[in-house]
Order: C-alpha cells, then structure tokens, then sequence
C-alpha cells in the first residue's frame, strides 16, 4: 500500500494502518521443540552404560540456543546415544553436567543416565573439594607470570557494560579460584620470554573462568579475542612464520587436557587425558622453536 498514507516517513510500528492497504507479516521457521540428532563426528575416549567422555573439537557448541539450534555436541550425542542420554538437563541440553566453551578444547563427561547425572553434577558443584573431581586444562599465554606457581582468587559475575562478557567483580560476585603453574616458557635466547605454557586447574567452574582469570594477572590466553584483544600488537613482535601463526589463531588456545572424576555407579576414580588438538599443538611447536 501506499507508504507514507500515514503523514510524512512515519513507518515505526506505531503508524496507524490505513484503510486498503495490506499487512505481510513474515514468520520464521519453526525450530524443533526438541534438539534432534545430527550425524557428527565424535572423538569418544570413552563409553559404558552409564556416561560418555568425549575429547571436543575447537568451534563445537555444547548445547542449542539462540544463533546455534542445530549442529552442537547436544545433537551429536543424541544421534550416536539414541534415546539414553540423561533427561536432568532439560530437553535442550540432554545429559550435560558441564561445560567447554565454544571455542575451548578437551575432554566433557556427559551423564547418559539420571542416576549417573545426578552423581556427576554433585562432583562437578564440589568441585573436587572433597571428592577425586579433577580439571586440567593447557593454556597458551602471553608472557610469563610472575611466579613459577600460584592461585588466583578473584569472584566472577557478568559485566554490567556487555552481558557477553565476565570479569572481576570487587562485590557480588561468585567466588572463582584458579591455580595455575608455568610448565614451559618461550623466547629468543638472552630476550624476556614472549609467551608461556600454562597448566590451569579449577577448584571453581565458572563461566570463562581461566580465560577472565589469566587477563586479570596481565597474561592472556593467546588468540582471546574477547579478554585477549588488547595484547594482539605483541604478535606483530615475533618472528615469522610464528607471527602469522599467533595473529591469525583464531580461538583462545585453550585445551582441556585432564579430566577425573569418581564413577557415578561403581564409585571408582577414573582419569582422562588428551593432548591439544592439531591446531593448538601446531602453535606450541612454533613457540618451541624461538
């Protein structure tokens, strides 16, 4: 109909609709109320009746929601699981006792029964304090902390500028405590170390948590785009082809290479390990190689 019928570019929602003119209101496809499975390629380290431990890939999403409905681990578990997976979660997130982010490698346990989420949920809000609850995780980092081993104690919460975010919070936050030692440094001989490889483990398991911790002590995760972004200029210091290699990584080189925990049935303390992916190993090589 005829555009401006209601005086001038009035053309919000708040234009009254004229007499004749016609209205096209377009719906979006319906999204299945229920994830369905999708034939993903998992790396599974291990399997019984009870739980599945599964090595993630960087850029595998764990459970839908808005802007990935389809094609998470979620919708790969329930094609390679069928119908056991664990209901505690919720429809849309199926078995799942925690989580990786996005863009985070390594080893998730995923509950394929309630029993055995119940179990692993108890473990995972002790956080191993007083059970064999364990997380390893491998991170490439810039610069060398100050000390060869040490905690950090610093409460989360979201950002009250960009909801996306997290970061210290001085009140209200939720407590979040990371120890971290150094296991390797690289640098040019006679030069400061540019960077270093660090073992994280968590006694809390907070949202982004090693990524938000290791900014806060000045030594980002390399390839942090988010909490990183301010330390991207120290890429353009280093050789080539590490050079290219660091500035163009395109996710947090971030991998969860350890994982305990205590069987939810039989009660025997089982330990995973895997080591980065190709990507990540690939960088740590370079590193090596100053």
């Amino acid at each position: 109909g005829p555009a401006a019928a209601g005086g001038g570019s009035a053309e919000g929602p708040r234009r009254p609709v004229q007499p004749g003119e016609a209205v096209v209101v377009t719906l979006p496809p319906p999204v299945p109320a229920e994830p369905e499975g999708e034939t993903i390629p998992l790396v599974v380290v291990y399997e019984d009746d009870d739980l599945i431990v599964i090595d993630k890939p960087p850029g595998l999403v764990v459970h839908p929601a808005a802007g990935n409905q389809t094609g998470t681990l979620v919708n790969a578990l329930i094609a390679h699981c069928g119908a056991s997976l664990s209901g505690i979660g919720g429809v849309s997130r199926p078995g799942i006792v925690h989580r990786l982010d996005k863009d985070t490698s390594g080893l998730m346990v995923v509950a394929k029964t309630d029993r055995a989420h119940r179990s692993l949920a108890e473990q995972f809000a002790d956080h191993g304090r007083t059970g064999p609850l364990e997380r390893g995780y491998l991170a490439l980092v810039w610069g060398v902390p100050p000390r060869f081993e040490g905690t950090i104690d610093a409460p989360l919460g979201r950002s009250t500028r960009n909801r996306e975010k997290i970061e210290v919070k001085k009140a209200g936050g939720r407590e979040a405590i990371t120890h971290y030692f150094i296991r390797d440094r690289f640098g040019a001989k006679g030069r400061p170390p540019v960077a270093s490889l660090v073992e994280c483990r968590l006694e809390t398991g907070r949202t982004h948590q090693i990524r938000v911790h290791m900014t806060a002590i000045g030594h980002p995760v390399i390839g942090d785009r988010t909490y990183g972004a301010g330390f991207a200029t120290k890429a353009a210091l280093l050789p080539e082809p590490l050079r290219t290699l660091a500035a163009g990584f395109p996710r947090q080189a971030l991998h969860a290479w350890l994982l305990g925990f205590a069987h939810p049935v039989t009660g025997e303390e089982m330990t995973f390990e895997a080591a980065p992916p190709a990507d990540m190993a690939e960088l740590i090589e370079a590193f090596k190689s100053l």
